[in-house]
């Protein structure tokens, strides 16, 4: 972890769970991020274990204010919701509403994380110059899939399948700007309002790995602990 040294950080979903705790550790660092961004959907909602009015920043004046830190060092898209249903019970304003959220909304701030790489002085790829990690899911995977006798959730396993093709063309594109786009998680055993697990203690496990990534990880599926998963 203490190989982990971004200027800049922006965490989504960081009212609960593993966003929560991953801003809360990094904070913690014995030489912290200088500018810390934590945003959530929702941050008056039930579930938020955040103050309300520190994180209602609309993207576009989100981007200003990222724009001060000379640019994004790494951005955590781990913001994703779920529908409950089965391949039955499916409807299309569910399937596009997840979508939403889990596809789309990782596509935003490009030209932040372009800026940091540019102006660092660090060589090859990591996650202190310049990176998107995208959190994914072993539900994701089409050789898994992970627990369908539990919950089918056709909206949440596409839309993490989804993912993991945004993540690979997004390897394939930003290489030539040096950003580790895209290191997909699957954030196993760990708390959130999806899965009722908890284990914060691998939320340090996922910074140690982030500390070590490289150009030769970029655009691959892993683990929390950095072991590759199947597609």
């Amino acid at each position: 972890m203490e190989g982990l040294n971004p200027r800049s950080v922006l965490v989504t979903g960081s009212n609960r769970g593993i966003g929560l705790e991953l801003v809360k550790q990094l904070v913690g660092k014995r030489d912290p991020p200088e500018w810390i961004f934590a945003t959530c959907r929702d941050p008056e909602g039930p579930g938020a274990k955040v103050s309300p009015g520190r994180n209602q920043l609309g993207v576009n004046n989100l981007a200003l204010v990222t724009g001060k830190a000379s640019g994004l060092n790494l951005l955590f898209n781990n913001a994703g919701i779920v529908k409950p249903s089965s391949l039955e019970s499916e409807t299309p304003e569910n399937m596009l509403e997840v979508y939403n959220t889990n596809v789309v909304g990782p596509m935003v701030f490009l030209p932040l994380l372009r800026k940091a790489s540019k102006e660092s002085l660090l060589k090859g790829m990591s996650c202190s110059k310049a990176a998107i990690i995208n959190v994914s899911s072993d539900c994701g995977s089409i050789t898994n899939i992970m627990a369908w006798d539990i919950g089918q959730i056709p909206n949440y396993r596409c839309s993490k399948t989804a993912l993991n093709m945004l993540n690979r063309c997004q390897s394939l594109q930003y290489a030539q700007d040096e950003i580790l786009c895209v290191r997909n998680f699957s954030p196993h055993k760990i708390n959130t309002s999806t899965t009722g697990i908890s284990n914060l203690d691998g939320v340090q496990n996922i910074l140690k790995t982030l500390a070590r990534l490289s150009e030769k990880e970029t655009g691959t599926f892993v683990n929390w602990d950095g072991k590759p998963l199947p597609w």
